[in-house]
């Protein structure tokens, strides 16, 4: 006769937080110029924090912009929100 009692481990275990995944050259985010809210793109040219494009891409700039062209899905959702906001910028790459 078996019982149905859960295992027990024996080891013990650290919760932690995720981090977000932030690029590192891989996929095709990497071959446009991606828009950002611009106080977004101070903050991270002076403490190296990662920026989130409106497409989602996560990463932390450091490519001249103007050397891509835009992402198409960053510029959709750009073009389709009801108001052309002028804190969304064409941020880096």
């Amino acid at each position: 006769m078996s019982t149905l009692e859960p295992e027990r481990g024996t080891g013990t275990g650290t919760l932690v937080e995720p981090t977000p995944q932030t690029s590192h050259g891989d996929g095709d985010h990497e071959r446009f110029a991606h828009y950002v809210q611009k106080d977004k793109i101070m903050a991270s040219a002076l403490d190296g924090t990662p920026v989130v494009a409106l497409c989602g891409k996560v990463w932390v700039p450091g490519r001249d912009p103007k050397k891509y062209p835009v992402c198409p899905m960053c510029k959709e959702i750009y073009e389709s929100m009801s108001s052309g906001d002028d804190d969304k910028g064409k941020g880096d790459n």
